[in-house]
């Protein structure tokens, strides 16, 4: 059942178009930097493993809205509680091919970023590196705010409003690693971690005030 679940909302992530944008969102905001800031290319290879998280942080929030509201307005979420499928477990899913569809393009697309911003082959390691132990914990805070504002009207603006603050943890401690900090590859593990686990529950929380 999970993996039938992971999978269908993989699917309708791809077919819906939701993989695409926020990537191509990341992208504009890697080619334009670097006219707002000029051609000084010491400068954007300082600054543009901060760029690149900055830009990851942004994307992750355009799936948000779709991520629980829609299967909670067509009833589908109903069903599955019917047949004993526990809201944890569903919402666990839900995190789960939310982080598949969109941190491996993301991070594909970080290369290119990185070209575009002239950062270093260590710098880019690092930033990948980055990436991949806090996207887990970017698509947590997306899953529990979707769930949070699955219904409400302008609810896109609500999102912002609510993922933003809660991931500047994940963003400071991923512009850290750019830095070569140490403690901070730690310290971004344990708070991705910890988004991850708690996340399903929140979110399981969530939708089922939104039904009552």
């Amino acid at each position: 059942m999970l993996t039938a679940l992971i999978l269908r909302d993989i699917r309708r992530a791809w077919s819906s178009g939701g993989v695409l944008w926020p990537v191509a969102f990341f992208l504009l905001v890697a080619t334009l930097f670097p006219f707002a800031v000029g051609p000084d290319s010491s400068l954007l290879a300082r600054v543009g493993g901060g760029v690149v998280w900055t830009a990851a942080l942004l994307a992750a929030l355009l799936p948000v809205e779709r991520l629980v509201a829609p299967d909670l307005e067509a009833g589908v979420i109903d069903q599955l509680i019917v047949r004993d499928v526990p809201l944890p477990l569903i919402a666990f899913a839900k995190l789960v091919a939310h982080w598949l569809s969109f941190a491996p393009p993301l991070m594909l697309a970080s290369v290119i970023a990185a070209a575009l911003l002239g950062l270093p082959g260590e710098t880019l390691s690092r930033v990948e590196l980055g990436l991949l132990i806090g996207t887990p914990g970017l698509a947590a805070i997306g899953l529990a705010t979707g769930a949070l504002v699955a219904g409400l009207r302008g609810a896109g603006a609500v999102a912002g409003l609510v993922m933003l603050p809660l991931a500047v943890p994940l963003l400071i401690f991923g512009g850290g690693m750019v830095d070569g900090g140490a403690g901070a590859v730690k310290l971004l593990a344990a708070v991705s971690l910890l988004l991850t686990a708690g996340a399903p529950f929140v979110a399981a929380a969530a939708i089922r005030v939104g039904m009552d």
